[in-house]
């Protein structure tokens, strides 16, 4: 709602207090910081042709910005991360109900020029842009609530902050981030019954599953028998809407630009895609080399893989942090399969879960050095 966000000035005051704390950087680091300088150079290369057009060159500062405030959360979170894990994770949880509330008062119009402000397309999307950034956003921490109520049992504050954000998400009818969601939660409840070696904590987790199940199913149909809200869901819900498989849908435009993107080593430039056929891409991907040509397009798709890679071999060993850590990646793998319906590349909450991702990949395979060598003494 305001340009540039309050978050912008907040991240550089992170940066300034982690120069003063002595935050470290680790070596570890260089790969996805190569990967995303490549990436970026890739838009630098394309913004060439279209250094007049200022979208386009703000399009290619905020991704050099991005990308280096992944790297900020990286470094913060490699090291001392159990503390500074729970500070982040309170803080979101916070945040995220606050901005739920903000969201449901607006869906509801229950103060003036509620509506207006925090609602679009007959979707909630709260303090945002758009309602397919505000759930996506959610995602993570009603993970961190799901993860502690089945580690630590329900607690009802976490019942009323997961039940506030799970509304909201669902007020924001975005199917990708509903989808998501469903799939991140189902992943963590998977790795965390891999990594568990208690028989009696796997059959909680299945008998809570099932629980949750239920009581999500039971609120869903709460919600849908409100009239206008059953019938908003009905629509957004059908998977063959106009606006993707009809004749200028999204996905029959990402189609038409593969071939196009496969003889343009420079791709269409930073920001133009819309110029060309009308609408963004939505799928990250596409967008990767369309924005950022072969080279961007190339190291972006290699930094997604990387960082799955490196989060899958590290999340089953145990650590302190091993509950965060799932959840982070069961999120981060959510949201990399939600870009191939939408452009995730500006989301400043991806950033912090890559980050995130890798982070405590390196804290894991630092700690586990460490145990190695006091066996060895």
């Amino acid at each position: 709602m305001i340009e540039p966000a309050p978050y912008e000035g907040l991240v550089a005051v992170l940066g300034l207090a982690c120069v003063f704390a002595n935050v470290t950087v680790d070596r570890k680091i260089l790969l996805p910081f190569l990967l995303l300088v490549l990436w970026n150079v890739g838009g630098l290369i394309s913004l060439i042709p279209f250094v007049n057009d200022s979208d386009s060159v703000t399009f290619v500062i905020i991704s050099i910005y991005m990308g280096l405030t992944s790297m900020l959360f990286a470094c913060l979170f490699a090291h001392d991360s159990v503390r500074r894990l729970e500070i982040m994770r309170n803080a979101y949880i916070i945040t995220a109900v606050i901005a739920s509330i903000i969201g449901i008062i607006g869906y509801f119009d229950l103060l003036p020029g509620a509506w207006d402000n925090f609602t679009r397309y007959n979707r909630l999307k709260s303090t945002f842009k758009d309602p397919n950034l505000f759930g996506p956003f959610a995602i993570l921490p009603l993970l961190f609530l799901i993860s502690g109520a089945l580690l630590n049992g329900l607690k009802l504050r976490h019942i009323v902050a997961g039940s506030t954000i799970l509304v909201a998400v669902l007020l924001s009818f975005s199917r990708a981030a509903w989808a998501h969601f469903i799939f991140s939660s189902m992943l963590m409840v998977a790795l965390m019954f891999v990594a568990t070696p208690s028989a009696r904590f796997r059959a909680r987790l299945a008998s809570a599953t099932l629980i949750s199940i239920a009581g999500v199913a039971a609120l869903l149909v709460a919600m849908l028998s409100v009239g206008h809200i059953g019938k908003i869901f009905q629509e957004r819900a059908s998977l063959t809407q106009d606006y993707d498989v009809g004749e200028g849908g999204r996905f029959t435009r990402q189609l038409e630009s593969i071939p196009i993107l496969l003889q343009e080593p420079n791709g269409f430039g930073p920001y133009q895609f819309h110029n060309h056929y009308g609408q963004d891409p939505h799928d990250v991907y596409i967008n990767a080399f369309a924005s950022y040509g072969w080279l961007g397009g190339i190291s972006y798709a290699a930094l997604v893989l990387v960082t799955l890679w490196i989060g899958y071999v590290t999340v089953l060993k145990r650590t302190p942090w091993q509950q965060y850590q799932i959840a982070v990646l069961a999120t981060y793998t959510g949201v990399a399969l939600e870009g191939f319906v939408i452009d995730t590349d500006h989301w400043r909450s991806y950033y912090l879960v890559l980050g995130l991702v890798w982070g405590l990949a390196i804290a894991t395979i630092n700690y586990e050095r460490k145990n190695h060598l006091r066996a060895a003494i």
